[in-house]
C-alpha cells in the first residue's frame, strides 16, 4: 500500500462531501422537539467515561509503539482530512467484522480485530478513513445515543433508566439517520484514498466476507441491478428489512458511491475545489425539500410507534425534568446503573 503524504484537504468542510440525505436527515432529526437536549443528556450519563474504561481494560490502544503500521495509516487519514485532533484508536477482539466511532465530547474509533486481520491493508485504510469521516461530520453524538438506546432495546441496559420514554420511536428515528450518515462517510473514505474502488471493495467484503476470487466488477453490476429493481413487492420487502439496521445494504452503498463519482462531484474536490469550514453556503430550496421529506418520514415513524410527535416531545420533556430533579444523585451512583457496556 502506498500513502501519498503530501495530499491534504486543508480546511475542508464536511458539507463538501456529505450526502444530501445525511444532511437532510440530520436537520430533520434535530427538528424533533427536544431531540438534541435528549441526546446531550443521554451522553452526559457518564457513558463516555465508562466506555473508555472498558476499552482500556478489554481492548488494545493503537499508537506509534503498538501496531505502528496501522497507526501510521490511521493518523495519515486524519491528516489528509485536516482534523484538528486525531481521536484515539482501539482494536478489540471479536469474530465479527465491524468498526465504530463513539463518544459525545471526545470521540474514539474502535476497529474489530477480525477486520484488521483478514482485510487487505488498503481495505483497512478505507475503513479507518470512513470512521474519520464520521468524526469530521460530528456524527458521533447521535451514534453514541443510538448505541445506548440499542443496548436498552436488546436488554443489555436497564429500561428503568428510560421510564416514560418512547424508546422504540427514538430508536427507529436514529436508525434512519444512521443509515444516511454512512453514505457520507463512504464518500469521505473515497476522498482520502483518492479512489472509490477500494471503498467498494471493502463494502463487498463486508457483504460476502474476505473470500478469494471475488469480482468487484460483478458486485458493482449487482449493485446496479439492486438499485434499478422495479418490482414493487421486492422494494417494499427490502425497505422493511433495512429499517431495523444501522447501515444500508452494502450494494446500495456501492451504488450510491459510484453514482456520486460518475456525476462529477468527486474530481473537483480532489482538485482542491471544495467548501471550506466557515464558508458553507446557505440552505437551498432543494435542501429544504429534502429536510421536509425526512421530517415526514420521522413524523410517520413517531406517529406509528410513539403516538405522535407532540406526545413524544412531552415524554422527552418529562424525562429531562425528572433527570434534572435527580441532580442530587452522585455521578458514580448514576454510572453504576449502566452496568457493563462491553460487547
Amino acid at each position: 500500500m502506498t500513502i501519498d503524504p503530501a495530499f491534504r484537504y486543508e480546511g475542508m468542510s464536511p458539507k463538501a462531501y456529505e450526502h444530501p440525505a445525511d444532511r437532510a436527515a440530520t436537520a430533520a432529526l434535530r427538528s424533533i422537539p427536544l431531540m438534541d437536549q435528549f441526546v446531550r443528556r443521554l451522553c452526559d450519563f457518564g457513558h463516555e467515561r465508562r466506555f473508555r474504561q472498558v476499552l482500556l481494560g478489554n481492548a488494545v490502544r493503537i499508537g506509534e509503539d503498538q501496531v505502528p503500521d496501522l497507526w501510521a495509516s490511521y493518523s495519515n487519514c486524519a491528516w489528509v482530512l485536516d482534523l484538528e485532533r486525531t481521536p484515539d484508536l482501539y482494536v478489540t477482539q471479536t469474530p465479527l467484522v465491524n468498526a465504530m466511532t463513539v463518544g459525545a465530547q471526545n470521540p474514539v474509533v474502535i476497529v474489530y480485530s477480525s477486520l484488521v486481520g483478514s482485510y487487505e491493508p488498503l481495505e483497512v485504510r478505507a475503513v479507518l478513513a470512513h470512521e474519520l469521516g464520521h468524526v469530521l461530520s460530528e456524527h458521533y453524538a447521535y451514534t453514541t445515543a443510538l448505541l445506548i438506546i440499542s443496548q436498552v432495546v436488546q436488554g443489555a441496559l436497564p429500561r428503568s433508566l428510560f421510564t416514560g420514554l418512547p424508546i422504540r420511536a427514538l430508536y427507529l428515528a436514529l436508525l434512519e439517520w444512521s443509515r444516511m450518515a454512512e453514505l457520507s462517510s463512504d464518500r469521505a473514505a473515497a476522498l482520502v484514498l483518492g479512489d472509490p474502488l477500494p471503498v467498494c471493495q471493502m463494502l463487498m467484503r463486508t457483504a460476502g466476507g474476505a473470500l478469494g476470487g471475488m469480482s468487484l466488477d460483478a458486485f458493482i453490476r449487482q449493485a446496479t441491478e439492486y438499485e434499478d429493481e422495479d418490482d414493487i413487492y421486492a422494494r417494499h420487502a427490502r425497505f422493511w428489512e433495512e429499517i431495523g439496521r444501522p447501515h444500508p445494504f452494502a450494494v446500495r452503498r456501492v451504488r450510491q458511491l459510484v453514482r456520486w463519482v460518475s456525476e462529477g462531484e468527486f474530481d473537483p474536490i480532489r482538485s482542491g475545489h471544495y467548501v471550506r469550514r466557515g464558508q458553507e453556503p446557505p440552505a437551498s430550496a432543494e435542501f429544504d425539500a429534502a429536510v421536509s421529506h425526512y421530517g415526514d418520514r420521522f413524523v410517520a415513524m413517531v406517529d406509528r410507534v410513539g403516538g405522535g410527535v407532540q406526545r413524544v416531545a412531552d415524554q422527552i420533556s418529562a424525562w429531562l425534568r425528572a433527570r434534572q430533579g435527580a441532580g442530587a444523585t452522585s455521578s458514580s451512583d448514576e454510572e453504576d446503573e449502566w452496568g457493563d457496556l462491553g460487547e
